[in-house]
């Protein structure tokens, strides 16, 4: 059985919070800045949940994700219900003068063929980092996109 890992980064993004928020809560655009993400689909028969795929490394994962929180503004909650295990939360901060925090924690076990041949240090550096560069698309895709 592996082991739960958990990893939050932040961005500052010079847009409204609800410049920041649309963008995010579409979450079938969510593969412009999050380079790993392929595809985000959102099921029409139940909205509420949504069907991901990620690639890294020269493998695919692949999830069904279900929104357990979403509170305009403040934060979009999630966990996977089939697939890959994760769970996580989008947090949004307003900074007035259209300025807005974005944080995103982002937990998940390792499965066991990537926990074989990788250290878990090694990989929450590397996931973390992503994270990073991640939320910087994002910050710079909000810029391009603003309303």
């Amino acid at each position: 059985m592996s082991d739960w890992l958990e990893h939050s980064e932040q961005v500052e993004v010079p847009v409204s919070i609800d410049a920041a928020w649309d963008l995010w809560s579409d979450l079938e655009l969510m593969p412009q800045w999050m380079n790993w993400i392929d595809s985000v689909e959102i099921l029409k028969d139940k909205p509420e949940l949504s069907r991901w795929t990620l690639s890294g490394g020269g493998l695919t994962f692949t999830w069904l994700s279900r929104i357990l929180k979403e509170i305009p503004n403040q934060i979009i909650q999630w966990e996977s219900v089939d697939g890959l295990p994760n769970r996580g939360a989008i947090r949004f901060y307003d900074r007035k003068q259209d300025t807005s925090v974005v944080k995103l924690t982002v937990a998940y076990k390792i499965p066991g063929v990537v926990g074989e041949f990788m250290d878990n240090l090694f990989l929450g550096n590397v996931v973390e980092s992503n994270l990073r560069s991640d939320l910087q698309r994002f910050r710079e895709y909000a810029i391009q996109n603003q309303s």
